[in-house]
């Protein structure tokens, strides 16, 4: 059975990277490489994974990598922290 991840990466400027992979290890490894001179993450290395979820289904992991992307910064922090009380 195939595994899909949604994950947050935390940028060494610490802004948050959302993304969607079915290896996880080896996404990360590309990210902090530097593999992909035009990534988000390129200028922003080293990276830190601070969340994740997995899947069976990739159509419930893009539509959520989907919506995390439109989230605020706080609500992510929310998320990573596992602390939905600091969210109004």
């Amino acid at each position: 059975m195939k595994i899909y991840y949604v994950y947050i990466v935390e940028c060494s400027d610490q802004s948050f990277y959302i993304g969607f992979t079915s290896s996880l290890n080896k996404r990360l490894y590309e990210h902090n490489a530097g593999l992909h001179s035009d990534a988000y993450t390129f200028k922003r290395r080293p990276v830190v994974l601070k969340w994740f979820e997995q899947f069976t289904d990739p159509t419930p992991a893009i539509r959520l990598e989907k919506q995390l992307k439109g989230w605020s910064r706080k609500k992510k922090i929310a998320l990573i922290e596992e602390n939905w009380e600091k969210l109004v």
